[in-house]
């Protein structure tokens, strides 16, 4: 797209291709439902491992006049139309998000799952569970990217985001060469394991500002997943 190695300033790309079509299927709503943000109207399958729950935007609410039926759709077609106090509103597959700016919620469920990483001396001497948080402090070469890159190819989670905040660039470029040829076995189909990873690099030649960014994205990717 730049013809070049190196990232111009200012140059601002879409996560998504706006063009590719989606399979979209509507769930739990009809034409007179009543629908308030956060409610799931549909789903849409990215591949065999990841389920995407479309749901309304924060802040929005009213009666639903218009949902689309099951077929193929872009990010820029209207999948669903409502109306509020006069009003009407719609609303796509697509919504936009500001990284430093934390997703409303109504309550945090208590962790009742353990989290399994594959590792047996954490899991004995250390276990965590699934939703909790959690710290590996070290000196340098001690082996924390070693760790947290074994968590990413064993535990047993639906999706990791992995973010290289002030990573060697070589440590990168070893989960992308590495992870395409693990797999996982999820229901007896034997699955590649990037099905379910998102990864997100600012290596430590890059502006402290945009490390710090990544944190961030990681954190509200993290949070739309949930």
């Amino acid at each position: 797209m730049t013809q070049s190695i190196y990232i111009p300033k200012g140059i601002n790309t879409t996560a998504l291709n706006r063009s590719l079509k989606w399979d979209f299927f509507p769930q739990y709503v009809r034409v007179g439902s009543h629908i308030t943000g956060g409610d799931v109207y549909g789903y849409v399958h990215e591949n065999t491992l990841i389920k995407h729950k479309i749901i309304l935007p924060p802040k929005a609410k009213g009666t639903v006049t218009f949902i689309a039926e099951p077929g193929n759709y872009d990010l820029n077609d209207v999948i669903l139309e409502t109306e509020f106090d006069g009003e009407k509103s719609q609303y796509t597959m697509l919504q936009v998000w500001p990284v430093r700016q934390m997703r409303p919620v109504t309550e945090k469920l208590a962790a009742n799952h353990p989290l399994l990483t594959g590792q047996r001396v954490l899991d004995a001497l250390f276990p965590c569970v699934q939703g909790g948080t959690t710290a590996i402090p070290g000196a340098f070469g001690c082996g924390k990217t070693v760790i947290s890159q074994a968590l990413s190819k064993y535990s047993n989670s639906d999706v990791i985001i992995y973010v290289g905040c002030g990573e060697r660039g070589n440590e990168m470029a070893e989960v992308l060469r590495d992870f395409p040829e693990l797999t996982v076995e999820v229901d007896g189909q034997t699955e590649s394991i990037m099905k379910r990873t998102t990864l997100v690099a600012n290596t430590s030649n890059m502006p402290v500002a945009a490390r710090e960014a990544s944190i961030y994205t990681g954190i509200t990717l993290a949070e739309y997943f949930r």
